[in-house]
């Protein structure tokens, strides 16, 4: 069967289609767009019409590609950006009348269960516990468990929330990323609340902050995802690189070789996330994950069901 997963978040949209016969999955055509659907939600409230607009554009060609690959069934998640705003409809109607299937806007534990899904499954059960930590735009959720879910929790902190709410100066000031790690601290205190985060073995890092991260750790001339997925990252050169990108001006960002445009004003603000992360819950290293939310939604299809989780 040839399915298609559409992930919406706060920063990108993003297209897996997908061949799966039983336990196998065969990748056909993977694809990302910038398009900051979450723009000046965390003060508004509301999705900007220039915001929808994008990411209307996007599942335009999003639609396309389904229809020249063949694709028989689609399904789109939509996150933390439109789990927060008053005007859902407007963009639920904008997705049906394009993509010619409704966007499901899952909880925050529903997007932990099956981002753990896409990231877990092909790994040995023999190394969980598995923490998965998924650094989003708008949120960040960590679950637990080894073949499902046992706990999950979705916290509002993200890389573009943080960067709206306290990156002012080009870098952020001492005092605004002094800021923005207390807002990350105290999300720890909630996510630690509900997730049992001290009997994981593993953890792995998710999404294009973590990702990002990692291809600056390992030094990568050009984004590499094959380097990428499954690569040991040191939390000590995690809390390098975040540091180094805390003191970066814009253009210098810009500049690095690996990064992406869309990123290039956000990711001090994800790395930090993740690096606060590492630090705090005492990690030695992060499993970086290609596999993710995408991978997941992917196997929800194929199984009709979403990934088993425990909800808290």
């Amino acid at each position: 069967m040839r399915v298609a997963a559409v992930d919406c978040g706060t920063n990108s949209i993003r297209l897996l289609v997908a061949d799966v016969d039983g336990p196998v999955k065969t990748d056909v055509h993977r694809e990302m767009r910038v398009v900051r659907l979450g723009q000046g939600v965390d003060g508004t409230g509301e999705l900007a019409p220039e915001a929808i607009e994008r990411t209307r554009l996007a599942l335009e060609d999003y639609a396309g590609t389904c229809r020249a690959l063949g694709v028989e069934r689609t399904r789109m998640v939509a996150t933390s950006a439109t789990r927060d705003v008053r005007n859902r409809r407007n963009f639920h109607a904008m997705v049906l009348a394009t993509l010619g299937a409704a966007p499901e806007v899952v909880t925050g534990q529903e997007e932990a269960a099956l981002s753990f899904d896409g990231a877990t499954r092909d790994l040995d059960p023999a190394e969980g516990p598995f923490l998965v930590m998924d650094v989003g735009g708008g949120s960040t959720e960590l679950a637990l468990g080894t073949r499902s879910v046992l706990a999950a929790c979705s916290v509002d902190v993200g890389c573009v929330r943080l960067t709206e709410r306290h990156f002012g100066d080009d870098p952020p000031t001492r005092a605004q990323v002094a800021a923005a790690e207390a807002d990350i601290d105290a999300a720890l205190d909630l996510l630690r609340q509900a997730v049992p985060v001290d009997q994981a073995r593993t953890a792995i890092g998710l999404a294009g902050s973590v990702t990002t991260v990692a291809a600056l750790a390992l030094g990568l001339q050009a984004y590499n995802a094959a380097r990428i997925h499954h690569a040991r990252v040191a939390a000590a050169d995690i809390a390098d690189v975040s540091r180094r990108l805390l003191v970066m001006t814009r253009s210098e960002r810009a500049a690095l070789p690996v990064m992406h445009p869309g990123r290039v004003d956000v990711i001090a603000a994800g790395a930090l996330v993740l690096a606060v992360l590492a630090d705090r819950l005492s990690l030695s290293e992060v499993l970086v994950s290609e596999a993710d939310i995408l991978d997941g939604i992917i196997w929800s299809i194929a199984t009709g069901m979403s990934p088993p989780s425990h909800r808290r």
